[in-house]
């Protein structure tokens, strides 16, 4: 269900319950008094408050918190007025008078009459009438009541329009005001708080869906995401952003949220947003492949390797049989390790397997290349897991076999073979000392500058970086 779906179903329900108080109200009808209305509604009646308006008490004197929801109830019960009932007259022989049922039609959405104490009162102003100020009249029509039937229609002192008054702002018409604003739901604040976070928050999905599936197309596709240059006004602000723009041409509701339409600080392109998104994707994969195991026995093969940044990183990929019968090999986590230790590096294994719930006793199988510290067979790391695991055997890497053969083949040409220890040669020259070490760098810097005058090269955060030689390994 959509954002708006979910805001029309929230009003759709506020109209249902209110519909069903008035279907409350006028099936409450007292069989005395077949034309009146309903003495109480549902919501008063579990307040156990009186509709008579000479015998309930005052708004003020009801708990602050309750005080909206009970003038609601009596608004949607409506102002109370008897019709079919005799009035009592008063006054003297020669002149006697009484309340006319007639006055109800022509102030029929405030009047109220208490045949309790033969007074009428004003439905508004007692709902929104506060303490008793001394003020004379402040009372009127609320606390205290109006009986006296000559003034009514007494030429230009008629009460009952001199009460509403015929300015805009009398007390009354205030009153009816707010009566009118506790009514319309959709216009108090918090309702219009409520829709203009409603539909920041479903900017937002809009927004965090797109980088999400941007982020997604790039890591299946294994492309880069960031750009050296990503300011406004570059040319290349790398895939990432790229692909949103490109999103945004055929998709109009993405282009109104996306980049330069999003808030400074909700428009999640930034590194670390990429990053958390990559990670919430690694762990929902990583989660697949745990229950594409299940209860299966496993097979561990794990390397080691320095990254750009000189950090030591190790791979841990799961061999295992599916339930269809069929061999697979997945690529399960990639661990900053301090050290290339055994023990080591089977403490950070046992940490991600116990993590996703693969235990030891499961391993079937290890594969390693062959150094001291991975097939040791003292104090290798196929050895600590062998004493956790007897099944765990020990295999070594058929991929480290054939580099092996190769490097064996390769030295074995003459061109070859001097080729790499002269390289060797110079590279030692160079990195062994400071001051050649410093001249490499000045030259490359100078280079980097000639190429930029030229426009052979463009400028950028993170271009052009002066580095130094790196020594040959075998397997470069």
């Amino acid at each position: 269900m959509s954002k708006q779906q979910t805001i029309d179903a929230f009003f759709k329900k506020k109209d249902i319950i209110h519909s069903q108080l008035r279907t409350s109200v006028e099936t409450n009808v007292d069989t005395s008094m077949p034309n009146e209305r309903p003495s109480k509604c549902s919501r008063i009646e579990s307040k156990g408050i009186d509709r008579d308006p000479g015998s309930r008490k005052q708004i003020y004197e009801f708990p602050v918190n309750e005080q909206d929801e009970i003038r609601r109830a009596y608004l949607i019960a409506g102002p109370y007025q008897p019709r079919d009932i005799k009035y009592p007259y008063k006054g003297p022989k020669n002149h006697r008078c009484s309340f006319q049922s007639s006055w109800f039609d022509s102030h029929s959405n405030w009047l109220e009459y208490s045949p309790l104490i033969d007074s009428i009162y004003c439905l508004p102003c007692y709902l929104f009438r506060k303490k008793p100020t001394g003020h004379p009249g402040s009372d009127a029509f609320t606390e205290k009541c109006f009986n006296n039937w000559k003034k009514v229609k007494d030429g230009m002192n008629f009460s009952l329009i001199g009460h509403e008054g015929k300015e805009p702002n009398t007390p009354h018409k205030i009153a009816e005001k707010c009566c009118e604003d506790l009514l319309n739901y959709s216009g108090h604040i918090d309702k219009l708080v409520e829709k203009q976070t409603s539909k920041e928050m479903e900017n937002n999905r809009l927004r965090l869906k797109t980088s999400i599936e941007c982020a997604r197309w790039l890591a299946f596709q294994a492309c880069a995401f960031r750009s050296h240059d990503e300011s406004l006004d570059s040319k290349n602000q790398g895939n990432f952003i790229e692909l949103i723009k490109h999103t945004s041409t055929f998709n109009e509701n993405v282009a109104r949220v996306v980049l330069e339409n999003a808030p400074r600080n909700v428009k999640y392109t930034s590194p670390t947003i990429q990053n958390e998104i990559l990670h919430i994707l690694a762990s929902k994969v990583r989660n697949a492949i745990r229950e594409e195991i299940g209860d299966a026995k496993f097979c561990i093969l794990v390397d080691e390797a320095r990254d750009e940044s000189k950090r030591e990183q190790m791979a841990i990929i799961l061999r295992f049989v599916d339930k269809e019968g069929f061999i697979r090999e997945r690529f399960f986590h990639v661990v900053y390790v301090r050290d290339t230790t055994a023990l080591t590096l089977k403490n950070e294994i046992c940490v991600v397997l116990s993590h996703y719930n693969l235990y030891i006793e499961n391993i079937r199988g290890q594969g390693y290349d062959g150094t001291s510290n991975m097939c040791g067979e003292w104090n290798g790391l196929q050895t600590l897991f062998l004493k956790d695991c007897p099944y765990a055997y020990y295999v070594h890497c058929m991929a480290y076999r054939l580099q092996l053969a190769l490097l064996t083949a390769s030295r074995e040409v003459k061109d070859v073979h001097q080729f790499f220890d002269h390289l060797v040669n110079i590279i030692n020259i160079v990195v062994g000392s400071s001051k050649h070490n410093d001249e490499l760098q000045h030259a490359q810097a100078e280079q980097v500058e000639n190429m930029i005058a030229s426009n052979e090269i463009k400028t950028g955060r993170g271009a052009n970086q002066i580095g130094t030689l790196q020594r040959a390994r075998d397997t470069r």
